[in-house]
Formats: structure tokens, C-alpha cells, sequence
């Protein structure tokens, strides 16, 4: 055979980048693509999902944890439009995914044809590189284009539209190959100019109280070594993002958790404010992580930023130095010249007890007022319960997943990392709500046999509840927790703090999901008593399948949950 079809030629071309499992839903323009995958030997597990966006978000979770590309697909029209929420978070979160939409034919564009819209167009601003197979000698190479934006550099999400008649086409076989080393990320990692590296490396050496900030990006890069020696060679603090979590166990005596407005805390912010010099790493320093750029403040601090984007350096603060790099291999190089300046004239300034020292001061402000609260015996239960009881039981090889809402600060501030990696994230890009139980099944397709615990609030449960059938059918070790408190409490929150208490159209019915769990065949317990905390989720997390836990909590506006505006 010397030709192939569109569609098999995709299926080839997936195959041949190490994809292992897709996640979508059908439709008529994907007919040609689906007998394609019926047919051919390919070793792909197609998971089937109840919409596109839970099969964007299932590709997100999955390449997570996998380090390989995520690989979502799904029809023309709606399913097109379905499918982006879960594109522009991946793309922002700067996790490779590859998006695949069937489409109408290419001749049949212009005509009024049934789901007809412009892919391209939609796309082109939410990813970091998409295009339309207008023909289907055109397929090998985009296909090869696509994984290859996706994972070198920053991280990306990538958009294929494959119209139907494309998908029927003849395709010469020899055009078919790929790279495979193109379907793990980070797959070409550029080291730094020597020149920026030795501007940082003096900056660094010559602070008093330095301050390293992590966001997602050394976790990407796998810079867990060189963050750990660069942290112990200056004798700083620790700071990650929501997304930088992980970098460091908990445990460590640098690690002083997450800093800014969504997780971070009054005695975290201390240590900010006291720094004299802030390293960004692979963070691009947002409004989020900053507390809208006010932590660090720009004229009282030295700034040093290391990104793989460069376009990243100097977005936000006037930099003192800025290292534009893969993570790991820019920290290594940095660490070199610390060394070669400590035998030089800027020998590093001794820093006294700043450090450890700070660090365990400020963890201990942090947690007395969150264990007094995690005692209570009050009801509803309060959502410092919920996170203390959930670590006295979880297995530290488990992965958490945090939908916004309740579960998003309450789990940054304060759920234990036992073991450096990505074990904990929320979706922190846009903040959609109905991220977490998709983002898990993913993960849990793509970690065989780790339990996977999905926190969400019951606004998020609404959103997503029709991917439990898809949990039931697979049987994962999937464990939702729900937080039930009948509001969209984030938004009522904000009208406590912010507008006098005026709240307006933020209350809703309460929900047993407990039962509702269980109609689509997941077994369920639902908690309304402190005692019975422990008792379910011991339970739930020692199942051997998947399982829901509905708790009914305290709700956001009347609790002390670490988010700046609302201390404030």
C-alpha cells in the first residue's frame, strides 16, 4: 500500500508521537476518523466523554501527570466551540494539549452547511498555533507542526480542524512519520545567555534576604534539583504560585507554600515584604501571585525573573536581571556561576537567620489559626476540617485536583505535599468552574492505579456532573469531595467584602450529590456532622473504584479562607 486515507494518516500520526489515549466525543463530520480508529492497529484507547470540554480538561489532567502530550478531539459546530474553555486553560497554563475538531468538508464552506463556522479564526487567539488541513497532503507535516509549538519552548495548546472530505482524501504513506521525542514536554530545552546568567548570579549573591518565587514553570521543566540547591546555596525562602506547588515538599525547611491573593496568607506576605530581592522562576508574576503587584512592591525590592518565554521577562516588574531559559538548565547554570562568584569579589553577603529560620516562623503563624478552626466541632463544618481531616487520610502518593471556589485557597494554603512533583494544581489560567472531576479522570487514565481526589464546590458539581457516568463506565479510583453550600460562594464573598453585603443572585437549591452520584451508579456517602468527616473519607479513599463524598460546609462568605480581598 502507497496511499492511505486523511483520516488513517491522523491516526498514523498520533500513533507515531506516542499518543496513547484521546479523549473526545462524536459527531457526523468525525465519521471517516472514528472507522479509522475502529479499523487500524494503533494501541490508542479512545475514552469517550460526555462533552468536549470535559475531554479538553481530561487531556489537560492527563498531560499533567504524564508529561506527554494530551490529545483531545471532537465534531464541527458546537463541538468546536465546546471543546475551547478546555483549550485557552491548557494554552495559558502553558500544558500541551492538542485539540482535533472534524469539520464540514472544504467544498461545502460558504454553502449554509449545517455546523459551519470559522475554526481557524476561533482558535487562533486561544492557542499558540492552529491552522485548517485545507488538504490532506497537507496533514503529515501540520500534524508534525502542531506537537512541535506544543512542547518546545513554553508549553502550549494547539487547534487541527480536519474537515470530512480531507479525512477521505489519499495520503502517500512515506509522508507519514514523526519525531516521537515531540510528544513529551519539555522536548528541546534551551539553555541561557552566560551573560544574563552572570548579571543574576551577582544580583543574587549580593542579597540579604533573597526570596525565590516558583510558578508552574520549574514544575514543567522538572527543575526540582537545581531549585532545591539554589534555595539551600542562598539559605532563601521558598514561594510558589498555585501552580508552582510542589516544587518543594512541604517538609522542607525553605518551603514557605503560596504567596498572593488566592492561597496565600498574612504571614507569607511578611516574608515578601520583607525580602530584599524576589527571583521569579518560571512564574510571570500576575496579578494573582502578587496580590495585583503590590507583593513584591516595585520600589522596594530588586526584581530577578527566569522564564522560557522571553516575551515573559519584565511584563510586570523593571528587572535587575532577566534570564530568558528553560528552567532546569538556566538554574544549572546558575549554580555554576554562584560558585565561580563565591572565589570572586562578589563573594556571597551573609544573611544571618533569614531563611529556615523566617520560614518556620511564618508557617507557624499560618497554621495555629487553621488548626484551631480545623478542631471545630461546629456545624456546618467548617472547610478547615475538611482539608485537615482529608490529609490525616490521604496516601501521599495520591494526586489532588482543586476546582475554584472553596477548594482552590483552602487546598493551596494549607493541604500537605509530602513528595516533590505535580501531586496537587487547579485550573488557575481562567478559573472555569467543572474543571476538577474531568482534570482527574485524566490524570487517573494517565496514572494507573493512583487515587485521584477531585474538590469542588456544588456550583462546580452542576457543571460537570454528566462526566460520573464516564467515571462509572471506567471504573478509575476517582474520589470526589464536594462542598456543599447551595451558593456560588466565591461571588457572594466578593459582595460581603466589596459591596456591602448587597448579595444578589448567588443563591441556589441545595442538592443531595450523594444521590445523585449514585443514580449514575458511583457509590456515594453525604456528611452533615464533623464526627462522620473522618469515617466517609477514610472510606471513600480506600475503595477500590470511584466514589463521591457530598459534605456540607461552612460557606465562603462567613469563613476565614485565605484570600487577601476578604481578610482585608
Amino acid at each position: 500500500m502507497t496511499q492511505m486515507t486523511g483520516a488513517e494518516a491522523m491516526v498514523r500520526m498520533l500513533e507515531a508521537h506516542g499518543v496513547r489515549h484521546l479523549f473526545g466525543l462524536c459527531g457526523d463530520t468525525s465519521l471517516p476518523f472514528y472507522d479509522a480508529l475502529a479499523r487500524l492497529d494503533h494501541g490508542i484507547e479512545h475514552v469517550l466523554t460526555r462533552d468536549e470540554r470535559h475531554a479538553a480538561y481530561m487531556a489537560d489532567g492527563y498531560a499533567r501527570v504524564t508529561g506527554k502530550v494530551g490529545v483531545c478531539e471532537g465534531p464541527s459546530g458546537g463541538g468546536a466551540t465546546y471543546i475551547l474553555p478546555g483549550v485557552v486553560e491548557a494554552n495559558e497554563s502553558s500544558i500541551p494539549v492538542l485539540a482535533i475538531n472534524s469539520d464540514i468538508s472544504a467544498a461545502s464552506r460558504g454553502r449554509y452547511t449545517l455546523t459551519e463556522l470559522d475554526q481557524e479564526a476561533l482558535f487562533r487567539p486561544l492557542t499558540g498555533w492552529n491552522g485548517v488541513i485545507r488538504s490532506a497532503t497537507r496533514l503529515p507535516q501540520m500534524v508534525r507542526e502542531a506537537f512541535a509549538h506544543m512542547t518546545s519552548g513554553r508549553p502550549c495548546a494547539a487547534h487541527l480542524a480536519l474537515p470530512f472530505d480531507v479525512q477521505r482524501q489519499p495520503v502517500e504513506v512515506a509522508d507519514v512519520w514523526a519525531d516521537a521525542s515531540l510528544g513529551r514536554y519539555p522536548s528541546r530545552p534551551q539553555g541561557a545567555d552566560p551573560a544574563a546568567v552572570l548579571a543574576a548570579a551577582r544580583q543574587l549573591a549580593s542579597a540579604t534576604r533573597p526570596l525565590i518565587v516558583c510558578g508552574g514553570g520549574p514544575v514543567i521543566a522538572g527543575a526540582f534539583d537545581e531549585v532545591r540547591r539554589l534555595a539551600e546555596r542562598l539559605g532563601a525562602p521558598v514561594a510558589t504560585s498555585v501552580s508552582g506547588r510542589g516544587i518543594l515538599e512541604d517538609a522542607h525547611p525553605l518551603a514557605l507554600g503560596v504567596v498572593g491573593s488566592n492561597g496565600g496568607t498574612l504571614p507569607t506576605r511578611e516574608v515578601v515584604a520583607d525580602s530584599d530581592l524576589v527571583f521569579f522562576i518560571g512564574c510571570r508574576a500576575g496579578s494573582v501571585t502578587t496580590e495585583k503587584w503590590r507583593h513584591p512592591a516595585r520600589d522596594r525590592q530588586r526584581i530577578v525573573q527566569l522564564d522560557a518565554d522571553p516575551a515573559t521577562l519584565g511584563a510586570n516588574y523593571p528587572l535587575d536581571a532577566g534570564i530568558a531559559g528553560d528552567a532546569r538548565l538556566a538554574l544549572a547554570q546558575l549554580l555554576d556561576a554562584l560558585d565561580a562568584e563565591a572565589t570572586s569579589a562578589h563573594a556571597s553577603t551573609p544573611r544571618g537567620d533569614w531563611g529556615s529560620a523566617r520560614v518556620q516562623a511564618a508557617r507557624a503563624a499560618k497554621f495555629a489559626p487553621f488548626a484551631e478552626l480545623a478542631a471545630s466541632t461546629d456545624t456546618p463544618l467548617r472547610p478547615e476540617r475538611l482539608v485537615s481531616t482529608l490529609d490525616e487520610v490521604l496516601d501521599p502518593r495520591s494526586i489532588v485536583v482543586a476546582d475554584p471556589g472553596t477548594p482552590c485557597p483552602y487546598l493551596s494554603a494549607y493541604h500537605r505535599i509530602e513528595r516533590r512533583g505535580r501531586h496537587y494544581w487547579s485550573n488557575r489560567a481562567h478559573g472555569a468552574l467543572g474543571y476538577s472531576l474531568a482534570a482527574a479522570i485524566g490524570a487517573a487514565v494517565g496514572s494507573p492505579g493512583t487515587r485521584v481526589v477531585a474538590m469542588m464546590g456544588d456550583g462546580s458539581f452542576g457543571m460537570c456532573c454528566g462526566e460520573l457516568e464516564t467515571l462509572a463506565r471506567l471504573g478509575l479510583p476517582v474520589t470526589a469531595i464536594v462542598v456543599s453550600n447551595a451558593t456560588y460562594g466565591w461571588i457572594k464573598a466578593g459582595q460581603r467584602s466589596g459591596f456591602e453585603q448587597r448579595y444578589f443572585s448567588v443563591d441556589f437549591g441545595r442538592t443531595d450529590h450523594a444521590r445523585v452520584a449514585e443514580a449514575f451508579g458511583v457509590r456515594a456517602w453525604r456528611v452533615t456532622e464533623p464526627a462522620d468527616l473522618r469515617g466517609a473519607l477514610a472510606a471513600a479513599l480506600e475503595a477500590a473504584g470511584p466514589n463521591v463524598v457530598d459534605v456540607c460546609c461552612q460557606p465562603l462568605h462567613e469563613a476565614r479562607a485565605p484570600v487577601s480581598e476578604w481578610v482585608a
